[in-house]
């Protein structure tokens, strides 16, 4: 094999690693991936976990009220709902708080499409909210993989201006049922770095928005 082949090959197979680490890291330092979160214990034989993180220049309680109307049939995703779609998920995000989303209890369904729930599995306002993929009641568990998903809100450095600031921290935690589903991980965690930076870009912009004065009634 000749010698730019060789370069060739390497450096393909290098940025293919690279990619894939990106996709499993995005965002979030070396201590924040291996630190615990809420609902590591859920999912304990993990073969694969990836955390992802973003700054937000707002306080814990004004990023929390997207994350609670998060799912299908309630306020999106935050991210590209474009493509979502392409899939036929219906998927519309909400610009607003919605106060009638407003209430999330453990064991509601949280979707990620019509046929597809997570279970809320933990959830402390304005610190963490962990889903995990379990059926409900009387219902088919159709996931090829143990899978849970938290959302931990750590306080952040304060602005300039001394307003306090939140790490957002997301955590994805899979355990294969067969090689079949392992193979298919792969495949889905590379999409789910693509919708999910999003997803976090989309928290901070709604988070950090500054609410328009409303005109005084006179």
């Amino acid at each position: 094999m000749r010698t730019g082949t060789v370069l060739a090959v390497a450096g393909t197979a290098l940025g293919f690693a690279l990619a894939l680490r990106a996709a499993r890291v995005g965002g979030s330092t070396g201590v924040e991936a291996r630190a615990p979160l809420p609902g590591d214990v859920l999912v304990p034989d993990a073969t694969v976990s990836v955390t992802r993180a973003v700054s937000v220049a707002a306080p814990p309680e004004r990023v929390w009220p997207w994350l609670v109307q998060l799912g299908q049939g309630r306020g999106g995703f935050y991210s590209y709902d474009v493509l979502e779609n392409l899939a036929g998920l219906g998927i519309h995000s909400a610009d607003r708080i919605d106060p009638q989303l407003q209430t999330l209890a453990i064991g509601d369904p949280v979707h990620l499409a019509r046929e597809v729930a997570l279970r809320v599995a933990a959830l402390e306002p304005a610190v963490h909210l962990v889903l995990l993929g379990a059926p409900g009641p009387g219902e088919r568990d159709v996931m090829p993989f143990r899978f849970s998903w938290a959302f931990v809100l750590r306080p952040g450095e304060p602005d300039p201006a001394g307003v306090a600031g939140t790490r957002l921290l997301v955590r994805e935690r899979y355990r294969p049922r067969d090689l079949a589903a392992r193979l298919m991980i792969e495949l889905v965690v590379p999409v789910s770095a693509l919708m999910s930076g999003r997803m976090l870009r989309g928290i901070r912009e709604r988070a950090e928005r500054v609410p328009v004065p409303q005109p005084v009634s006179r």
